[in-house]
């Protein structure tokens, strides 16, 4: 007789931290983000010289592109895909293993130099590898075929993390290479897949709740669709040639398309609600990303490429996380699903390190780089400060 998954869960004697997918993974990649970015404030002001084979700047992408996103794919993944296949849940020691090999592949990327390439290249990849079989076995098992989608992003991610240790190995620059920007172009399209699910599936929620008479439009409508389709090739251009003209130009009509997608949500009317409409914040990042980066092209002169690609990373990535890790980590473990001042100040501390940071790009003055360092220290630091009671403790 199979098991209810919340039945499975309460079988489950051990400590809390292993009873949820987004449990681990959610408070361990908040960490790792405080802590890979106080070794980086370290390393950019020369107090320390990290123990890599990776230059600072690769070090420094791969940590928070790599390390941190896969630890929160992971989380998120673990916890929807019982709910979309009907499956029950990984718990306890299966779910210490996974995130253990997420946590070698952080110690062996950090010390490789000291370890054979080979070594650091295979305790890395485990992690992925391993989640992508995880996740393929769930989707097949519970035949939930809509949701290979998800798998294929997280293949082609993991394809970009061997491809930037290999531009690494030979010599080349990773943090400018194609591993990363095939690793960024995958994880905005989950942002773009994900996103346009629940974001105005959520907003729903609440202007319901609130008693609002206009809704947002219904996921995956046919305006998504092309939008997403659109976006696979102009992503595959900046992959393969990030500075042609061609590549801005698709780039500004995918920056359009997703800006027009998004408008229909109805974003502007929930900022009585942190926990939503930070979720619009965060996917706003992504199109103007791409009017930004498509600016960056037409005129670098007046837009460094690396600032508008933060835009991406720091705003789309950082923020799109850091909403879906606090909205999950209440609501799982039967909390209120209200913002308190405390979720309020990370998300506006990541929102202010997201500003910095491009700020940076224009005026690359050292207090800068500190200065939004330090408020996404606060922000990961903050969740886990705020959070990680929640996530330590049974659910209520």
């Amino acid at each position: 007789m199979v098991q209810p998954t919340a039945e499975k869960i309460k079988l489950w004697q051990g400590p809390a931290i292993l009873s949820y997918g987004f449990r681990p993974f959610f408070l361990g990649g908040a960490l790792w983000a405080a802590f890979a970015m106080v070794l980086w404030i370290m390393a950019l002001s020369g107090q320390i010289e990290l123990p890599t084979t990776l230059d600072p700047v690769s070090w420094h992408a791969h940590a928070f592109l790599f390390g941190y996103t896969s630890a929160i794919i992971a989380g998120f993944l673990l916890t929807a895909v019982p709910s979309w296949t009907g499956r029950l849940p990984i718990v306890g020691w299966y779910l210490a293993g996974l995130i253990g090999l997420w946590g070698a592949g952080r110690i062996a990327v950090l010390f490789s130099a000291f370890l054979p390439f080979e070594s650091v290249v295979v305790i890395d990849l485990a992690f992925p590898v391993v989640l992508a079989l995880v996740i393929l076995r769930e989707i097949v098992a519970g035949k939930n075929w809509r949701n290979l989608i998800i798998l294929l992003l997280l293949g082609l991610f993991t394809l970009a993390d061997l491809g930037f240790h290999l531009e690494g190995l030979y010599g080349s620059y990773p943090a400018q290479g194609y591993g990363l920007r095939l690793g960024l172009a995958s994880v905005m399209l989950m942002i773009a897949v994900i996103g346009g699910r629940i974001i105005p599936s959520f907003t729903r929620n609440w202007l319901m709740r609130e008693g609002f008479k206009q809704m947002p439009v219904a996921p995956m409508q046919l305006l998504d669709k092309l939008v997403l389709l659109f976006s696979l090739p102009v992503f595959l251009m900046w992959i393969i040639q990030p500075e042609a003209l061609v590549t801005g130009g698709l780039m500004l009509l995918m920056g359009v398309g997703h800006a027009v997608r998004m408008a229909r949500w109805k974003g502007l009317v929930t900022f009585a609600q942190p926990l939503v409409v930070i979720l619009h914040i965060a996917y706003a990042c992504l199109p103007l990303g791409a009017l930004t980066m498509a600016t960056a092209i037409f005129q670098e002169d007046v837009i460094p490429a690396s600032a508008a690609q933060h835009i991406w990373m720091a705003g789309a990535l950082g923020g799109m996380t850091l909403a879906v890790m606090t909205r999950a980590s209440l609501g799982h473990t039967g909390r209120v699903l209200q913002a308190g001042e405390g979720t309020v100040i990370i998300y506006l501390a990541l929102i202010a390190s997201t500003c910095l940071r491009f700020a940076a790009g224009f005026w690359p003055e050292e207090i800068l780089y500190h200065l939004a360092g330090g408020l996404w220290l606060l922000a990961f630091l903050g969740f886990a400060i705020f959070y990680g009671p929640i996530l330590l403790s049974p659910r209520k």
